[in-house]
């Protein structure tokens, strides 16, 4: 059964001229992990080994303790594969989706979709391309740092500097790199979701229409919604069957001709839709652009915001996943529910996000506080930033990571406990510093790293001193004519830091009513209320806060 299935000659069904196909992108940029012990030298051989394995231990949902013995990892690894793997499934309704984080071990993961999760763990991204104009470069990353020749060791950094948004993978081609990866090792997926019968040849792997459905971790078609649809309603293979008998299996090599003939429509569309560019000057500016997607399928962006503030409602995004790329010295309000969420390449800017009930990642940025409420965070590449975090999972910490501060989510808005239950987020479960390293050298990118750095552990996160904790406040105007019924943080605050917040909560009433009180003449008290609007002035000019009000009036 290890051998990958080869081209039937039988007679395969014709791809649909208006029905293409799309790679998931869900798994591949959520569901990478770090993990050396993840990535086969032969994963059709040893993935075939382990489903056998637990097959014939009748295990048909496996937990993390069957995952940790197999695999001969730890348990809170295992936890993790589960835990992300949860993350990234098409199907809402698996039970490993809906259970809470504690249920996890008990509910346990589908054999086969776990198989596929794990096969994927081979995949390599796409690097972004060198940029040609140094100065550019400079301009966007203006200031420097005694880390830089420790990290261009070590690091892609470097090379991320060198790329403003439109020089890095632009959706298409990642989406061409993801379908040929998927046309490359087709035969091997399938096979591990075929079953053998008696004959001989091609015709003896034969798959069910369940196991065609696991294939929608993987892939949907365009008509069809990312998540929730039977992928078999689309499939010309199965279209004939008996609703009230099932379905007869489907010789595997049968299968495999007509993905690779949908896989090699879709690339050619993409191709033609979506040509190379070279490296230049864009066609409009990189200032302030946002990018909604013509479909749900694909995430929206805001890219290139500098030295500017920038609020998105929930009524201004229809897309459930979102990219906030290149950044800088700018406010960001994301005051809206998500699925998904990544920020990159971001510096000297503060980015709030509602609400993300499946995972966010935050990768390649610098000085950026970052302030979440969600199920979990993933934290790659990034120094100098401070992460204020609502969060129901371990945050997750990868890669080349210097002076990363957490703290517990800081902020509210008025509808912010209304977003939290539409995507399932607790606010009584918070594990903001409860973080879990991996690896400093991710093995999904094709860089080079120097011998003997792939074993050594990511830098850990320090908590942030309490007494440097402060409330982060949300203008009310930002939110329009939306209201709510959140009034404060809905996640409860730890002593230390709860302590530390009524200190100053009480240091600011006592300094207003000193000031009330203060028998001053009217004379005096004017030209202490002009002193305290000229320190409260600079203090906007300094800070770069003033940007916020004039942003807001121009609006």
């Amino acid at each position: 059964m290890t051998d990958p299935i080869g081209l039937s000659t039988s007679t395969i069904p014709n791809p649909s001229p208006t029905t293409l196909l799309h790679p998931r992108r869900e798994p591949f940029e959520h569901g990478l992990l770090p993990m050396q012990k993840l990535i086969f030298t032969d994963p059709l051989q040893a993935l075939t080994s382990l489903k056998q394995k637990l097959v014939s231990s009748s295990i048909q949902r496996v937990d993390s303790a069957a995952l940790a013995d197999s695999l001969q990892i730890s348990l809170d690894h295992a936890r993790l594969v589960l835990d992300t793997l949860a993350s990234v499934l098409h199907s809402e309704s698996d039970p490993l989706v809906t259970s809470r984080f504690d249920d996890v071990d008990s509910v346990g993961a589908d054999l086969l979709d776990l198989i596929l999760f794990l096969y994927i763990q081979s995949y390599k991204r796409l690097l972004p391309r060198l940029h040609k104009d140094a100065a550019a470069v400079a301009d966007v990353w203006p200031s420097t740092s005694a880390f830089d020749g420790y990290l261009s060791a070590l690091s892609p950094l470097q090379l991320v500097r060198c790329n403003t948004r439109r020089f890095l993978p632009s959706q298409a081609d990642e989406e061409a790199h993801q379908l040929s990866y998927l046309q490359k090792h087709l035969a091997n997926i399938l096979s591990l979701l075929s079953e053998p019968v008696e004959g001989e040849g091609e015709e003896s792997l034969v798959i069910s229409m369940e196991g065609f459905e696991h294939l929608g971790f993987l892939i949907q078609f365009e008509d069809k919604g990312s998540d929730g649809d039977f992928l078999s309603q689309a499939a010309p293979i199965f279209a004939n069957s008996d609703p009230d008998m099932p379905a007869v299996p489907v010789p595997a090599s049968q299968v495999l001709g007509w993905l690779l003939q949908n896989i090699a429509s879709s690339l050619e569309h993409v191709t033609e839709k979506n040509p190379a560019k070279e490296n230049g000057p864009p066609s409009g500016s990189d200032q302030d652009v946002v990018k909604a997607s013509p479909s749900v399928r694909s995430p929206c962006f805001i890219e290139g915001v500098s030295k500017s503030s920038y609020v998105k409602q929930a009524s201004d995004l229809k897309n459930s996943s979102l990219k906030v790329i290149n950044c800088h010295d700018s406010v960001i309000y994301i005051l809206a529910p998500l699925r998904y969420a990544t920020i990159y390449g971001c510096s000297d800017a503060t980015i709030v996000l509602g609400a993300v009930g499946k995972a966010v990642r935050v990768e390649h940025c610098e000085r950026v506080h970052v302030i979440i409420a969600a199920k979990r965070v993933c934290i790659a590449n990034c120094r100098e930033c401070v992460f204020f975090l609502g969060v129901n999972h371990h945050p997750l910490i990868v890669g080349d990571n210097h002076k990363l501060q957490v703290a517990p989510y800081n902020t509210y808005y008025s509808r912010l406990e209304e977003h939290m239950t539409e995507v399932g987020i607790e606010a009584t479960i918070n594990r903001w510093d409860d973080t879990l390293e991996l690896g400093m050298i991710d093995p999904h990118n094709s860089l080079s790293h120097p011998a003997g750095v792939s074993d050594a552990q990511a830098e850990s996160a320090t908590r942030l001193d309490p007494d440097h904790f402060t409330k982060f406040l949300i203008p009310n105007w930002l939110e329009g004519e939306s209201t709510g019924s959140t009034k404060d943080n809905p996640f409860p605050l730890t002593d230390p830091y709860l302590t530390s917040q009524q200190k100053n909560q009480n240091n600011l009433g006592e300094t207003k009513q000193i000031l009330r009180e203060a028998p001053l003449e009217e004379n005096l008290k004017r030209e202490l209320s002009c002193a305290l609007h000229v320190y409260f002035r600079d203090w906007l000019y300094a800070s770069g806060n003033i940007r916020q009000l004039y942003c807001q009036q121009s609006d």
